[in-house]
Formats: C-alpha cells, sequence, structure tokens
C-alpha cells in the first residue's frame, strides 16, 4: 500500500509501510518503517558546559615538525572530541543523584539513627569487626570499591569482599605489619612487614619477597603505571613496576622517617610529610624535589590530595589544619583546633567530602566548608583512630582502629555513576581477566610522570635555552688545508695513496688545534682564578707597586 503526503515548496516523497500477511496474536498490525528518501537527521549540539566536563584538556598549539605529523595530531584530537560528545550525551544514562543529610545540626544525627530509617542495602554497610587482639588496624579499598583488605599491627592480614563479606584469605604473617596495599586487581596485594615488602595472592599465598624494599612504613599503589612506591625509615623513596618486577628508580630523600605519605591521583605526583613540617612532590625522573611546600612550623601528621588533584589538605602538630591550592601552591584557609585537640589522618572522598581524625573521634566535612565546632558527621570509634579511607563509589567511610575495623555510611561521599571501562563493581572473571590485558597495553611509563602533566604541547622556553647553549659550544672544526701531495714513483703517488697523505695532513693540524684550544683554557682558567683571589678587580695607581707573582 502506498500512502503519499505534499509538502509545501518540496517534492512528493513517500512513505512505504509493509503490513503483514497474518496479523499479530497479541493484537495489533505489525508493521515496518522506511525512512524518507534524501532526508537528513541532524542532532542537537551539546552545550559547550557540559562538552568541558568531559574534555581531557585543550588542543595541542602550534604545529608538528612535518605536515604528516601535524595532521595525525589533529585526527586524534577529532577522535578524542567524539568521546567528549558522545560522553556527554550518554548522561541521559546517568540516573543515580548523590544523597545527602539536610538539616542544620546533621553532627547530632548517629550511624543508629541512620540504620534506623534506611533499607537493607544500606544498614548492611554499617558493621563493626571486634579483632581486638592484633590492632590497630590499616586498611585499603579497591578501585572499584568492591574488596577490602585490613592488616594489623601484630600481623594478621585479611581480604574479603565487604558487601557480600566473603572471605578471600586470612594469614598472620607472624611480624609487625606496617601498611597494606592492593596491587591493579583484587587478586594481588602487598604488606610492608618489619624487615621487607611481600606480595601475596587472594588465597594468601606468598608471591614474591621484595628485599630492596626495606623497612618499609607506607605503601601506594600508582594503578595506570604499575608502580608501586614505598617509603622506609631510613629515609628511601623506591618505585617498583609490578608488571616487569624491576625497580624503577630509588631516591634517598635526606629527610630522615617517612611516615607520611599520599599520591595526586590526577598527576601520581608523590606528597611525602617531613618532621620539619615541609611537603615534598616527587617524581621518579628527579632525583631531587620537584617541588616543597612549608606547611606547618612543626612536625606533619597527614597529608592528603583530593580526586581532582587540586588541593591538598595537611595536618601538624600545631593542632592545625590547612587546605591548599596545588595550582598556585598557595593556602586558601587554616583551622586552629583547640588545647588537647590534635587533628591526625585525613582523607578525601570522590565528592571532595574530607575526614579528619583526632584521637578516636572522625569529624566529616562537606567539600571547602570545614568547620571544626560544626562539622557535617560526628562519629566516635571505640579506640585510637589508626587510618581512614572513603571506599570508592559508595557512600561508606571504613575506620581502622586499635579494636578492628569499622565501616560507616557518609551520604554523599561516593560517585554515584561508575565508568565500566574504568572500574567495575559487579565485573565477572573473564572481564577482569580482560581489563588486566588493556591495562597493561596502556601502561604509562614512568617518565611521563611530570609535575605539570599536560601532554602534547612543545616546552618552547627550554627549546629556545637549548639551541643558545648549542650555539655558544666551541666547535672543533679547524680550517681547510690546501695540500697538493707530490707526485711519487713506484706506485706511491695511487689513489688511495694520496688519499692516505691527505688525511695525514688534516689530522696534524687538527691536533694543532687541539693544543691551541686546551692552552687558551688552561690561561683563562689560571687567570680566573687569580682574579677571584684578588680583592680589588679594578685597576690601582698602586699596583705597579706591588710583587709581582711568578
Amino acid at each position: 500500500m502506498e500512502l503519499s503526503k505534499k509538502n509545501e515548496g518540496q517534492e512528493k516523497q513517500k512513505i512505504n509501510y509493509f503490513f503483514p500477511k497474518e496479523p499479530d496474536k497479541r493484537g495489533g498490525a505489525k508493521f515496518s518503517f522506511s525512512r524518507r528518501p534524501n532526508e537528513n537527521v541532524t542532532e542537537k549540539p551539546v552545550p559547550e558546559e557540559r562538552m568541558k566536563k568531559w574534555r581531557k584538556g585543550d588542543k595541542a598549539k602550534g604545529f608538528a615538525k612535518t605536515y604528516f605529523h601535524t595532521n595525525k595530531i589533529r585526527a586524534r584530537e577529532e577522535i578524542f572530541e567524539k568521546v567528549a560528545e558522545k560522553s556527554a550525551r550518554s548522561e541521559l544514562l546517568c540516573v543515580e543523584e548523590t544523597g545527602g543529610l539536610e538539616g542544620d545540626k546533621t553532627y547530632e544525627i548517629t550511624q543508629n539513627d541512620i540504620k534506623e530509617s534506611s533499607d537493607e542495602a544500606t544498614q548492611q554497610k554499617i558493621f563493626d569487626l571486634r579483632l581486638d587482639k592484633f590492632g590497630p588496624y590499616r586498611l585499603d579499598y579497591t578501585r572499584n570499591g568492591r574488596h577490602l583488605l585490613i592488616g594489623g599491627a601484630k600481623g594478621h592480614v585479611a581480604a574479603f569482599d565487604w558487601q557480600t563479606k566473603r572471605l578471600h584469605c586470612e594469614i598472620n604473617v607472624m611480624e609487625t605489619v606496617s601498611d597494606v596495599k592492593w596491587l591493579h586487581q583484587e587478586t594481588m596485594f602487598a604488606v610492608a612487614q618489619k624487615k621487607w615488602v611481600y606480595i601475596y595472592d587472594n588465597q594468601g599465598i606468598e608471591i614474591h619477597c621484595l628485599k630492596h624494599l626495606d623497612m618499609a612504613l607506607r605503601l601506594e599503589f600508582l594503578p595506570y603505571h604499575f608502580l608501586l612506591c614505598s617509603s622506609s625509615a631510613k629515609g628511601y623513596l623506591s618505585y617498583l613496576d609490578v608488571s616487569i618486577g624491576k625497580e624503577v628508580a630509588g631516591i634517598c630523600t635526606k629527610q630522615g622517617r617517612l611516615d607520611v605519605m599520599a599520591v595526586n591521583p590526577q598527576s601520581a605526583i608523590v606528597h611525602l610529610g617531613h618532621p620539619t613540617g615541609v611537603v615534598s612532590l616527587w617524581t621518579p625522573n628527579m632525583k631531587e624535589p620537584a617541588a616543597k611546600v612549608l606547611c606547618h612550623a612543626s612536625a606533619l601528621r597527614d597529608v592528603a590530595v583530593d580526586a581532582s588533584g587540586i588541593y591538598m589538605a595537611t595536618t601538624g602538630m600545631d593542632r592545625r589544619l590547612k587546605i591548599f591550592d596545588l595550582r598556585m601552591y598557595k593556602e586558601l584557609s587554616r583551622f586552629q583546633y583547640i588545647r588537647r585537640h590534635c587533628p591526625g589522618l585525613l582523607d578525601f572522598s570522590q565528592k571532595g567530602i574530607l575526614a579528619v581524625s583526632r584521637d578516636n573521634v572522625v569529624e566529616i566535612s562537606l567539600p571547602r566548608s570545614h568547620k571544626p565546632d560544626k562539622p557535617y558527621i560526628y562519629h566516635r570509634a571505640d579506640r585510637l583512630v589508626a587510618d581512614l579511607m572513603f571506599c570508592p563509589y559508595e557512600d561508606v567511610l571504613g575506620i581502622g582502629h586499635g579494636w578492628g575495623f569499622s565501616s560507616i555510611v557518609v551520604p554523599g561521599a561516593g560517585e554515584p555513576n561508575y565508568d565500566a571501562m574504568e572500574a567495575n563493581p559487579f565485573q565477572s572473571r573473564s572481564q577482569r581477566k580482560q581489563t588486566e590485558v588493556h591495562m597493561l597495553l596502556d601502561k604509562v611509563r614512568p617518565e611521563m610522570i611530570t609535575l605539570d602533566g599536560q601532554i602534547g604541547q612543545v616546552d618552547v622556553k627550554t627549546a629556545q635555552e637549548a639551541a643558545e647553549e648549542r650555539l655558544k659550544k666551541k666547535y672543533l672544526k679547524p680550517d681547510k688545508v690546501d695540500f697538493t701531495p707530490k707526485n711519487k714513483m713506484k706506485g706511491a703517488s695511487s689513489a688511495s695513496k694520496i688519499v692516505q697523505r691527505k688525511k695525514g695532513v688534516q689530522e696534524q693540524h687538527l691536533r694543532a688545534a687541539v693544543r691551541e684550544i686546551v692552552r687558551t683554557k688552561q690561561v683563562e682558567g689560571k687567570l680566573n682564578t687569580r682574579n677571584k683571589n684578588r680583592k680589588d678587580l679594578e685597576p690601582s695607581a698602586l699596583d705597579r707597586l706591588k710583587k709581582k707573582s711568578v
């Protein structure tokens, strides 16, 4: 059957409807629709504000050395722009929203109140593990926030799925445990024990013993670089590539005991806190710190960097909490605690919520609105708090203390919509294996870790300085020698012999030129040494009366 429709100022276009011979059993007729010929479908442009959210950086400025590489860079930028546009359009699928507590005195709401007024899934996230014989405990969550690793100071180590409460392994290493850290997947984890760092699998079987990482106090892992970072009691900062088992860098900081360490998740810069109140920023490519920030007038207690890599929080023995902007290395705000209240451990959530511990109390504040007298949530643990960490993609804060582990709910702390290609909490075994392969293929080299993480731009200033230094160098290029060899008999004037004699004369002139340059440098060095020892460099009329030095 053919139907026609007349449009104003346009040609007649046909719409074809195909009706089936047999009617649908459920009722109604099925038909298929074919698009009108010569019809262009245009998509509505994405607003620029939404595009900025998904862009990874600015476009490259200038041109490459050749047209081929310039076109190649432009093509890659077009691909990145299309990816950002698709991501912005797919925001409609992100139906989850961030939670929160409303009211003026939210700090009066306890975990029991939240548990009574929430659903069953949220109630299961509030629990305590009473382990009073092996504490205090350190803890770590995986990147997808599904698995939990705890380590007691007296040797107890356990790994489990904290949502289903399914235990992976539980061992006692019979040594002091300083820190624990998951590696790239939940199949392996590292434990900093009394003497060395050990690698275990998720069954509790020892895989490796890293003897060159001795007396480690803190561990951090860079997932995009596959680097395990450790800071030791001897003042050494070490980088180990776990994909090949090779130590990338070992740096002697010369700052004493390193028991305060944090990582910027955006630039992979390691932040170390020192007893002098200084926070130093390190990369595996430099033996000296990339930057130093004087944060406190006393020893540092902890350092934390938020998920955006812009803000840094520090606490010191002077009972102060400070917030810094890492773009300008400028102090934004400071908070002075009263007597007997000294802030200790710190941690940022994915949404910028800050958790601060003091003794056995945990104060949780909203982004950039920390008030010690009126926090967002106030929680009192059983014993002295030893570690804090927010769970990714969950409104959960893990607390390690002297009597074990506690899990509390912090509404609005986690990212509600996760990227399954980045971190999938519900991944299967085959997806986990595939993700590991992709991570290895996309591994970033340690040389790419820089203080300024912008890639795709040419450092024009450094290139100009290198060119100037190249021009300043004295190149050893002697003048051409006009030498015509005499004609000799008995084969001594063959072509090869003539070339050989010419090279010999040129080498003699070259050696003479080298001797002259070396002699000139020696004389200049002696004169410079004499001038440095002289007090008055300007000539004086009394210089003729001085004793001449040979």
